[in-house]
């Protein structure tokens, strides 16, 4: 009888350390998230500091190339993360897609800092800088959330930061519209008009990126509280 019930002690203690086990492994991908969310945080202030205070452009897009490399590489520990875990917090698919929105929000501020320098940008539209605030406010949102993304099932502070990136990009697209219907109206230089279609509709997709990753995550929320 002793042996008997010195084996059901062994067995939950198995239990329990597989269990803790999983648990660490689970931990890993908010952890990741949490480090991926502080260097685009790093990566949305310099893009606002290079539409703000537009001067030593070349720098500054070279700072903000090296900050969405750096990017890249968070995202692709987490790509290796979830190639390597047969244990995931919630499911793949929205692991890998999160990565990917988060991927892009950095990218297009890439491209709209590299295009000033190819466009030959002289001065930054006021549109431009107040779509810029607003994805950097969304960004700074999706960093709290990632904060608390491991609470989701009891903390409604996941809830409030979904909520508050779909109404920036609201906001966003409201002066999105404006900015193009202000461009195509008083632009006169047809060169002028294309290069700021394009860098108004980067900016546009960048504050997109925002939402899908909020989308995304409020999804998973619906299924696993």
């Amino acid at each position: 009888m002793l042996i008997y019930w010195q084996q059901i002690l062994m067995n939950e203690n198995e239990r329990e350390d597989a269990m803790l086990s999983a648990k660490k492994k689970e931990d890993i991908f908010y952890s990741l998230f949490i480090e991926y969310a502080d260097k685009i945080v790093k990566a949305g202030e310099a893009f606002v500091d290079l539409v703000k205070n537009y001067e030593e452009v070349e720098d500054k897009v070279a700072a903000i190339k090296v900050l969405e490399t750096e990017c890249d590489m968070e995202a692709h520990k987490i790509l290796k993360a979830l190639n390597g875990s047969f244990v995931t917090p919630f499911d793949r698919e929205d692991i890998y897609s999160v990565t990917r929105e988060m991927d892009d929000i950095v990218d297009s501020l890439e491209e709209v800092a590299n295009r000033f320098l190819v466009f030959n940008v002289h001065a930054v539209k006021p549109e431009a800088v107040s779509m810029a605030d607003l994805i950097m406010q969304s960004i700074r949102e999706l960093h709290v959330l990632f904060k608390h993304l491991s609470e989701m099932k009891k903390n409604q502070i996941v809830r409030d930061q979904i909520i508050e990136v779909n109404r920036i990009e609201n906001e966003g697209d409201v002066i999105y519209r404006k900015a193009l219907s202000k461009l195509f109206r008083e632009e006169k230089d047809p060169i002028e008009l294309i290069k700021w279609k394009h860098l108004f509709e980067e900016l546009e997709a960048s504050l997109d990126s925002c939402e899908n990753v909020a989308n995304i995550l409020e999804g998973v929320v619906m299924k696993y509280v």
